[in-house]
């Protein structure tokens, strides 16, 4: 029998308390601090006779390492594929396989590259991974067949499964490993257009080149509540570069006051954009549109109409003043006076 306390990944705790029996157990490290994951671990396999062959023995009985990557449009990527005993390799002795399944091909395995003994490069089997992914050579004689991946695309959303076979061992496979690559781009900042002048308010929201495809809201921004999604219509496109292009339109019965903003998330990179400010006022166009024989609008005018009752009287006042000051002043012989007979009959019309 085997006892032991071992500290397990969570991959390694799943496997082994399907097999093994374990118990929590508290460890501390050298400095006093409660070590994650630590399980007390008894076997009664007669050939369990030691941690190392029990690590051993799980990671045969887990099938393949799995891990998940995340990584931008446009980026460098790392998958990683490391033998976990850092052994030393002879290349000649090693064939090394990154391939994924494509789809509508029946889950057909396409690969990505590959290395063959006796081969001094690595080979191509996807145009699309051409001059993008490369093996290290000397990094694979140290047990670390990880995959370089430039200029990261949308395309390469991928489950890329790293396979190593050992020559010398009859083309037993001795390394599996699945990555799952994440592809993500930032969205545009969304730009609202409008409101337009109809009956109702129509608002539209567009930002670009995004990944992956987006949710799309309206806002009020006066109480940051979600406007209801049955007010708008959003389409969400692809575009010549693989990435995503949104259109969203809103459409609200017209209000004196609007304030709305459209937030796009991008839920792989918990990233949400929201528009600027949008505020429109329309209680302009509401007064137009009232029925002019209704009194409750007249007080607007009555301010213009005053100024000019004052102006009207002012002029009557200074016409009539001229016309009495001529008649009672004695008549003059310059030619000036003929000027005055204008004024004169202006004022007899007054």
């Amino acid at each position: 029998m085997f006892v032991d306390n071992l500290v397990l990944t969570e991959e390694d705790l799943d496997v082994a308390t399907r097999f093994l029996e374990t118990d929590p157990v508290t460890i501390q490290d050298v400095r006093g601090r409660t070590v994650q994951n630590a399980v007390h671990v008894w076997s009664n396999i007669p050939a369990v006779k030691s941690p190392g062959l029990l690590l051993l023995l799980l990671w045969g009985l887990q099938a393949e390492s799995q891990e998940e990557v995340r990584a931008m449009v446009g980026s460098d990527v790392r998958l990683r594929c490391i033998y976990p005993e850092g052994n030393s390799f002879d290349l000649n002795d090693l064939y090394v396989y990154w391939q994924i399944s494509v789809a509508g091909k029946g889950n057909a395995d396409s690969v990505v590259t590959y290395h063959l003994s006796g081969n001094s490069s690595a080979g191509y089997g996807d145009n699309h991974y051409k001059d993008r992914a490369q093996l290290s050579l000397d990094s694979m004689k140290r047990g670390d067949f990880s995959l370089h991946l430039r200029n990261v695309t949308p395309q390469d959303e991928q489950r890329f499964n790293c396979l190593v076979f050992r020559k010398s061992l009859e083309l037993e496979k001795i390394l599996e490993v699945a990555v799952t690559l994440h592809v993500a781009a930032n969205y545009s900042m969304p730009v609202v257009s409008g409101p337009s002048q109809d009956e109702e308010l129509t608002f539209t929201c567009t930002s670009t080149n995004g990944y992956p495809r987006p949710n799309v809201y309206w806002i009020n921004k006066t109480d940051n509540s979600v406007l209801d999604g049955a007010l708008q219509n959003s389409t969400v496109s692809l575009n010549a570069r693989g990435l995503y292009d949104v259109v969203s339109v809103l459409r609200i019965r017209r209000t004196p006051r609007v304030n709305v903003g459209c937030c796009i998330e991008n839920v792989l990179l918990h990233q949400n954009l929201t528009s600027g400010q949008t505020e429109t006022l329309t209680g302009a166009k509401e007064s137009i549109t009232e029925d002019p024989v209704d009194g409750s609008h007249g007080g607007e005018h009555q301010p213009v109409l005053s100024v000019l009752v004052v102006l009207a009287v002012i002029v009557a006042l200074a016409l009539a003043t001229g016309w009495l000051c001529r008649s009672r002043c004695p008549p003059r012989s310059y030619t000036g006076a003929q000027l005055a007979r204008p004024e004169l009959a202006l004022a007899e019309h007054v």
